[in-house]
């Protein structure tokens, strides 16, 4: 499955073009590795996305082509959370 679509479905982003345009800035690494959206994904994988001033790494679980909002989150799970310090 496509990154972007990934994000979307998995509720991780809320619309697919905004998933785009956060991995083509290069906010999200795949198994550190830099991810465009149009990188295909799968179980095992680990995301990595930068949100402002947050870090999330996230372990897919699941993939599902389309999905309720309660089974979203069992997509994923939430490997790590931390934030980035500001540069004063």
């Amino acid at each position: 499955m496509r990154l972007d679509k990934f994000l979307k479905v998995s509720r991780l982003i809320k619309r697919r073009t905004l998933a785009k345009e956060v991995s083509d800035q290069g906010r999200i690494l795949v198994n550190g590795i830099q991810a465009k959206a149009s990188t295909n994904v799968k179980v095992g994988d680990e995301l990595t996305i930068r949100f402002g001033q947050k870090v999330v790494t996230v372990k897919i679980e699941r993939i599902l082509e389309t999905t309720k909002k309660e089974e979203a989150a069992e997509m994923y799970s939430v490997v790590k959370e931390e934030r980035v310090p500001t540069e004063s």
